[in-house]
Parts: C-alpha cells; structure tokens; sequence
C-alpha cells in the first residue's frame, strides 16, 4: 500500500485514521500450519519427523511476529505524543534498525532509516518515529514503499515545513538467492517540504547521516 495523505485531512485525528491500517485475519491458524505442513511435504520433508514436528507452528507464530505491523495503528501507536512547541530547527532521529520482510519472497530485509523533521509548531515524541519505522516495517515490503509509507505518516501527522527519510538495506533475497550478491545494499529516499524545495537543507540532512555514530 503507498501512503498518501488527502488535502482535506486537516486535524491529527482526521490523519490517523486515514492512516490506520488494521486487518483481521481471514483464515485460522490451524489453517496456516496446514500450509506450512503442505509446503514441508511439497519440499520433499516429513513433516511428522522430530525436528519438523512442532515446525508449522513455530513458523506461523514468527511470519505473526515479522508482520504485526498490519495490527498496529498509528493511534495507538502516538498514545497522544505529539506536541506544541515553537521549535525549528531540524529534527533527526538517524540509525533506526529495521528489520522487514520483501514481499516477493517473504525473505528478511535488514537495514537503518535515518528520519529528519522540521517542525511547524508540532513536536513528536523521538520514541514514536522509531516506532512509526518499526510499524511499516513489520509488514511484507517493498523498501521503496515503507521509505514513503514513514515521510507520508510523519507530513500528515505534524505538517511540518519538511520530511526526509533515508533507509539503506540489505535484501536476503538477493544475498542468498537468484544473483547471490552479498555486500550489496539499496538506498531509498523521500524528500517532502523544504527538503525537496531547498538543497541546502537536504545537504545538511545527508551531511548528518553521513557521519559515524560514536556512542555505540
């Protein structure tokens, strides 16, 4: 799904629910482990052995955990922390781990967001961008979409007089299948406000992500 916010949502409450992306489950989970039991046997296993025996269950219970995202709403997920404040300068939250899933064939992507804000009488709560990185991303992806899917949340939250996001990622999907080239890594950016209109802003922005971390 890519995220865009309708001009004629002016108040948070109005933004969060556009944004809310809650999905009930169609099928049971005893549905779900027979799927994964058919895949084990379509795979040339016994799913009956010792070591697969409990396997269909434990993968349900870990793609549940890899896409809770689809289960988090960014209400719930504010908790009422966003703020007034006259603030104006940048705001950057840099080296968020993201842990996500492509969506082509459900492999792990592993990568940093680097999420930067210029406030326009509203403040958020630090912890809530990591947050709002983790929610997106706890779903099956593409990184191009979960990077526009976290400047659209954040535009539409706060209308601040800009958004940047950054992610560099690493896919599994191809590390460990088709071209098999590890090391590789993709970089993906949306720019909204002044960080698109204005280059010197967006230097600044790659400026400071570009500068090694020291308290790790």
């Amino acid at each position: 799904m890519t995220l865009s916010i309708r001009p004629d949502l002016n108040s948070a409450a109005q933004v969060v629910s556009s944004l809310s992306t809650q999905q009930q489950p169609t099928v049971t989970e005893a549905e779900m482990m027979q799927a994964v039991r058919t895949l084990l046997i379509g795979l040339g296993e016994n799913p009956d052995r010792e070591g697969l025996k409990d396997t269909p269950k434990r993968v349900v219970k870990a793609l549940q955990f890899l896409t809770k995202g689809y289960h988090e709403s960014l209400d719930e997920l504010l908790n009422g922390a966003v703020f007034t404040e006259s603030a104006d300068e940048m705001v950057l939250v840099r080296d968020i781990d993201i842990f996500s899933s492509c969506e082509h064939h459900i492999l792990p992507v592993i990568g940093r967001a680097h999420v930067a804000y210029i406030p326009n009488g509203k403040v958020i709560g630090l912890s809530k961008i990591a947050r709002i990185c983790e929610m997106y991303a706890r779903r099956l992806q593409v990184q191009e979409r979960l990077t526009l899917q976290i400047a659209d949340a954040l535009q539409g939250l706060l209308k601040p007089k800009g958004v940047a996001v950054v992610i560099e990622a690493t896919h599994m999907c191809m590390v460990m299948r088709g071209v098999q080239k590890p090391g590789s890594w993709t970089v993906t950016s949306a720019m909204r406000g002044v960080f698109s209109e204005d280059a010197r802003t967006r230097e600044e922005f790659m400026n400071l992500i570009r500068h090694n971390a020291n308290f790790h």
